[in-house]
């Protein structure tokens, strides 16, 4: 009878350690694996910052393009599956990855130290320039980042443009706004004064308007400030192998700067 009690003990004390184990590997997610079971890629973009990712006509039908978007293809074409876009507004573009309804964010995102705690990043396949774009009757106005002062300067919320602007414009009045439409709507209009942006994305809106140009400073942009592809902080391992590895092509290649041309050459037919 002792003995009988001392084996149930043990087979006991095995069905916990094996409970716990396979708790364990279930919890740890392979975010490649997942992605090839789904059969698809979804990727989270902000659609309004061309021309890396923005709306246009393409056969008649309102359609997500930019160079963002062809990234987010080449990667999808690398794991061999379908790709989806979600489009949304810029502040929900890291939320959508981390509560899981997105594989990936690719929306001119550069990496900060507070992003890096909650995401997984790839290495960079853009660095960063900027611009600062002004009315173009006022444009003689502003040669210096001190013609600045006192000015209501918009930039999109949770982007770079708008830490670099806080801190290198700090006598101007930031405004933070959800879409660069709409900053370039306030500008149009006169409620602001300047728009602080990423200098292929003001590239993109001066050709569709005349009464807008490029201020002749910008503000500085340091080494760190490039855009990369955001995925989950954990299981992500294997998928920013793939990511990196696609990266690397398109940029050793020259194919990301094409994309830039081909979409900057597209805006004109954005739709808003």
């Amino acid at each position: 009878m002792k003995l009988k009690k001392m084996l149930l003990g043990a087979l006991a004390a095995l069905s916990i350690v094996t409970l716990v184990a396979c708790s364990s590997s279930s919890s740890s997610t392979n975010e490649l694996e997942s992605i090839k079971k789904a059969g698809k890629l979804v990727v989270a973009v902000s659609p309004d910052y061309a021309p890396f990712e923005f709306k246009a006509l393409v056969d008649g039908k309102d359609t997500v393009v930019g160079a963002d978007i062809q990234l987010a293809q080449a990667i999808a074409d690398k794991i061999g599956v379908e790709l989806e876009v979600s489009t949304m507004s810029f502040n929900n573009v890291l939320s959508s990855v981390k509560s899981g309804k997105a594989d990936l964010a690719i929306s001119g995102l550069s990496v900060t130290e507070e992003r890096k705690k909650a995401f997984t990043f790839s290495d960079s396949y853009y660095e960063t320039e900027n611009a600062i774009l002004v009315r173009a009757d006022q444009v003689s106005n502003y040669t210096s980042l001190d013609n600045f002062s006192g000015k209501k300067v918009a930039v999109l919320k949770g982007t770079i443009e708008e830490t670099l602007s806080k801190d290198q414009l700090s006598d101007s009045n930031i405004v933070s706004l959800t879409t660069t439409g709409e900053a370039i709507n306030e500008l149009k209009s006169g409620t602001v004064d300047a728009v602080d942006l990423e200098k292929p994305v003001a590239e993109g809106y001066l050709s569709q308007n005349s009464d807008l140009a490029l201020a002749s400073v910008a503000l500085t942009v340091s080494d760190g400030d490039a855009k990369a592809v955001a995925m989950p902080k954990t299981g992500s391992d294997e998928l920013a192998d793939v990511v990196n590895e696609v990266i690397k092509d398109l940029k050793d290649n020259g194919t990301y700067k094409q994309y830039i041309s081909d979409a900057a050459a597209q805006t004109s037919s954005q739709v808003e």
